[in-house]
């Protein structure tokens, strides 16, 4: 007898929303800068299909340094600038988007200051130290759950993490996402958040943002294009979910080292299953 696959559906105002899907990108760095570049053809393939796109933040409080100068999407006449300013100014003259650049950190201490207290249909965090995910987990926890449909409803959150020659991309739900019925799969509501399901590894893990002084030092703490391979991988997983509408992977895992990629299913749990109704579970028992 086969098995049925586990598989997460999209929320369904993804896929049919009535205004551009609200993103926040958090970190303008090696990853951040690439996954900008990725929001903005997946937003302008989206509008050609006829889809309102998407409209995205960016949140960073770092400047341009030489050291950041051939590893990320920066030039040296952008040196001291404010990297979420240089990038969405960049992309908002290439592609004609109107998305906004908030060159403070997205952080529980800046929360009265963070657009809708920092909720966004998205949310993609590119940043280095592990703190800093445990406070995104703790801002997209707070945030009051909306009723229905919302423009700035709080739905998914992917993070990108990688160390020299690894990395990983992982897509979680923030909460329950409604899942239809299927005879085919077996739909699974509940992402687990990175910081849960992952916390003993990332408190065991050591932080990578210590401050580079040039780019060859940069380079040996993260290869040259570790940040960009996530990115594109990461920005297809996302992609996949928006056009196809389903997912069996929730993620992957990177090695550039000896060039493999492992892929994250949708892991089936009590959490995450869809709890069947009163009179399914009695034909069930009686079946």
């Amino acid at each position: 007898m086969k098995t049925k696959t586990a598989i997460h559906f999209t929320d369904n105002y993804l896929l049919r929303p009535t205004n551009p899907i609200t993103v926040n990108i958090i970190g303008a760095g090696g990853t951040g800068s690439q996954v900008l570049t990725a929001m903005a053809r997946i937003n302008h393939s989206l509008l050609a299909l006829g889809h309102p796109g998407l409209q995205v933040q960016l949140f960073d409080d770092d400047t341009v340094t030489k050291a950041n100068l051939g590893r990320q999407l920066f030039a040296e006449a952008e040196l001291g600038m404010y990297k979420a300013a240089c990038l969405i100014n960049r992309n908002n003259r290439f592609f004609g988007t109107n998305w906004k650049a908030l060159c403070y950190k997205y952080s529980k201490a800046s929360q009265h200051n963070l657009p809708h207290r920092g909720a966004a249909n998205i949310t993609l965090s590119c940043v280095d130290i592990i703190p800093a995910r445990f406070e995104i987990a703790a801002i997209l926890k707070a945030i009051p759950s909306a009723p229905g449909t919302s423009p700035y409803k709080p739905l998914y959150w992917m993070d990108f993490g990688n160390s020299r020659y690894t990395g990983q991309v992982i897509i979680s739900t923030i909460g329950a996402i409604k899942q239809p019925a299927s005879k085919k799969f077996i739909p699974v509501e509940t992402l687990p958040l990175i910081t849960d399901e992952f916390a003993a590894l990332l408190t065991d893990s050591a932080d990578t943002d210590t401050p580079s002084c040039s780019l060859a030092e940069a380079l040996t703490k993260q290869d040259l294009f570790i940040n960009s391979s996530l990115a594109q991988m990461g920005a297809s997983l996302l992609w996949n979910l928006l056009r196809e509408g389903m997912t069996e992977n929730r993620g992957f895992f990177v090695n550039l080292k000896d060039f493999r990629s492992q892929p994250l299913k949708v892991a089936i749990s009590q959490a995450s299953l869809i709890p069947l109704k009163p009179s399914t579970r009695k034909r069930q028992a009686a079946a």
